[in-house]
């Protein structure tokens, strides 16, 4: 399924790019919320002395008041000066099952003004050690899937070129997050495995973004973990694929019941201090938590075992993350992209120099 810190929709995985989020009180100048959309704004890169962008404080600003970005960040047009910022993809064309996750990114960004700054469970204190800001959404294609990649493609080139690391909400960016880094590892969290080949004749839809990365040399292949894959299927051996590329693949229901902490253990060791890259499907998690998502399956991880996968990645050489398949309108309570906004966060928080006391 689809969605660098990326907010994505269902179909970007694909493509796998992102979302962001800010609006009051900028430490800068913000820019409007279309962000990577608009070519006609000028970028404006951060000087070194600048102070870094922070959460406003609910003590002194309302939770309601201010531009719906992530975590009410300063919305700007360009990665310039920044270290870490937040995007979004809304797109769902490819999707197989449930649409809705375009508007998944906004939801989140919604939901994620009840973030605060710090993380006292890890010592994680983001804001303090990087600049980060909302990069706004990726003007999309709704009507094309491949020119909705070539657009995710060139807007990702910019960002990672800037030396930013993207966190996307949506599919799409994927590819070229790693570009610069070689073949990278990957935390790939998932009911699904995405290593499909085509569907109704199509080779790029959200069930196959996995095995076009193997194909295109993206990934290091002995050093990619697949957690929480389980649910029906058209075959038996479902999981041959990704096992013949030298996947690890770690059922759910190896998962059920445990502490996914000596889990984690391993993957630190298998991941060495090479790039990985964490992509986060939402539908990974039990429907019970996360209903909102376009291929929900039974019996999946809890949102405490979610925390530990990614606290788990504290000290990899992270180089990108998304978090996919939120899809608002099978949770109108919002609990699915509350889950996810809180997921990024986390992310964010096991980024490389994110200071840790």
């Amino acid at each position: 399924e689809l969605q660098p810190l990326l907010l994505v929709s269902g179909c970007a995985r694909g493509l796998r790019a992102g979302v962001g989020v800010r609006g009051l009180l900028p430490l800068h100048p913000a820019s409007p919320a279309t962000g990577l959309g608009n070519p006609g704004l000028s970028p404006s890169r951060q000087a070194s002395n600048t102070p870094r962008n922070q959460p406003p404080k609910a003590d002194f600003v309302a939770r309601s008041v201010g531009i719906c970005s992530m975590m009410r960040l300063p919305v700007q047009a360009s990665p310039e000066g920044l270290d870490a910022a937040f995007i979004g993809v809304p797109l769902d064309i490819g999707t197989s099952n449930r649409p809705g996750a375009r508007y998944g990114p906004r939801r989140i960004r919604e939901e994620s003004v009840l973030l605060r700054p710090a993380n006292p469970s890890t010592g994680a204190l983001p804001f303090q050690s990087l600049m980060v800001a909302d990069l706004g959404d990726v003007n999309v294609n709704l009507y094309n899937l491949q020119d909705s990649c070539r657009l995710i493609r060139e807007a990702y080139q910019k960002i990672v070129a800037a030396g930013c690391i993207p966190l996307t909400l949506v599919l799409g960016a994927w590819r070229v997050a790693v570009l610069g880094h070689g073949p990278v590892g990957l935390v790939h969290v998932d009911a699904h495995m995405d290593t499909a080949d085509k569907a109704l004749g199509e080779k790029l839809y959200h069930g196959s973004p996995f095995r076009r990365c193997v194909e295109e040399g993206l990934l290091d292949c002995k050093r990619v973990v697949q957690i929480g894959i389980r649910g029906s299927s058209l075959t038996l051996d479902t999981y041959s694929y990704s096992r013949s590329q030298g996947f690890r693949v770690v059922l759910a229901e190896d998962c059920w019941l445990k502490s996914l902490v000596p889990l984690m253990g391993e993957v630190r060791q298998q991941m060495g201090g090479k790039p990985i890259y964490i992509s986060f499907d939402i539908d990974s998690l039990d429907p019970a938590y996360a209903p909102g998502t376009g291929t929900p399956e039974i019996a999946g991880l809890t949102p405490s075992q979610a925390l530990e996968i990614i606290r788990g990645c504290q000290g990899l050489n992270v180089v990108g993350c998304d978090l996919v398949e939120v899809s608002p309108p099978y949770d109108p309570f919002g609990n699915t992209a509350l889950l996810a906004a809180n997921l990024l966060f986390e992310m964010l928080c096991v980024l490389p120099k994110v200071t840790v006391v």
